[in-house]
């Protein structure tokens, strides 16, 4: 039964990376009426209870946005279905589909951590979280494969940047893309709407298309939009298990946060790897109006969504508009 309801909402699931709560778009009686159309027979009561056994929670609004989302309610609706499809066509196909995401920047050392853990004495840490005192800063980048339920987080040490995240991913492949998936030619993408992995970052295409013709991939990206972070499966499914795993536990080395995050384990078999990613990324980056036409990139019907071509760079500088 619960296999069943899960199978219902992977499409329909939002979490938070740091606690773990998990809601959906779906109500009790929905659910309900889709697993009748199956022959399985329940009441909106048994769907909320089994609901809490999978982590759900019943959860109300908070008046805390500052800002009005610009998108209309109609394109995101719209860009989530089309996720949902890409997913489904994806494993049909035998497509790689990973989720990316960079986790939030943790200060190296005895810091407080949110959390609470099984000891015989509480750890000391710091009174104050000065980052002068900090060892370094780690930033984890994740690769989430959605039909493997594998994890593995590239720790940064520099900045996290779109050649750091393009980095990430080609390590990946290199270390288990390419043998999971033996003789793949494509790779789906699903990503956050910012950040170094972002649908208007220009620094992040570029790199993704030198990646691209590296491995001979054609490789298909889509953004969830603004403010639907939490819709991204990285976040749910393994970032909220990193959490969890590491919670009230001060990380002090790269060492601690390297074995906290291989160590993360779930009872649905969910395994992660973990590295460290030292190489020096410098900010300010920028791609011109001139590079950004040379790419091979086909768009979707919103800027959203792009096809990233392991070709050459056009010779001549094709007309028309110049995403973001």
């Amino acid at each position: 039964m619960i296999a069943r309801i899960a199978d219902l909402m992977q499409h329909e699931t939002a979490g938070d990376p740091m606690s773990g709560l998990k809601w959906t778009r779906k109500t009790r009686e929905k659910v309900c009426s889709q697993l009748r159309q199956i022959g399985i027979r329940i009441s909106p009561n048994t769907v909320g209870r089994l609901l809490r056994l999978m982590g759900y929670s019943l959860r109300v609004n908070h008046k805390q946005l500052s800002r009005v989302c610009k998108t209309p309610a109609g394109l995101r609706d719209a860009q989530f279905r089309h996720i949902a499809k890409l997913r489904d066509e994806a494993r049909a196909r035998g497509v790689p589909l990973i989720s990316v995401d960079a986790k939030k920047k943790e200060l190296v050392g005895r810091f407080k951590n949110p959390g609470a853990a099984w000891t015989q004495q509480a750890w000391s840490v710091n009174d104050h979280d000065f980052a002068s005192e900090a060892g370094g800063r780690a930033i984890p980048f994740g690769i989430y494969d959605l039909v493997a339920n594998r994890g593995t987080v590239y720790v940064g040490t520099s900045n996290d940047t779109a050649e750091f995240a393009v980095d990430a991913i080609e390590a990946w492949w290199i270390s288990e893309g390419r043998d999971r998936y033996e003789g793949a030619t494509e790779l789906t993408i699903l990503a956050d709407g910012g950040g170094s992995n972002g649908a208007t970052n220009r620094l992040w295409k570029l790199c993704l298309h030198r990646f691209a013709q590296r491995h001979g991939l054609t490789v298909t990206v889509a953004h969830y939009p603004p403010g639907a972070s939490k819709w991204n499966p990285i976040e749910h499914r393994l970032f909220s298990e990193i959490s969890k795993n590491w919670a009230g536990r001060p990380l002090d080395s790269y060492q601690t946060i390297l074995n906290y995050l291989s160590t993360t384990r779930t009872k649905t078999g969910l395994q992660v790897q973990a590295h460290l990613l030292d190489r020096i990324y410098d900010k300010g980056r920028k791609v011109s109006d001139a590079e950004m036409r040379r790419l091979p990139i086909t768009w979707g019907a919103q800027r959203w969504n792009y096809t990233v071509s392991p070709g050459p760079l056009r010779s001549t500088a094709k007309q028309g508009l110049i995403a973001a």
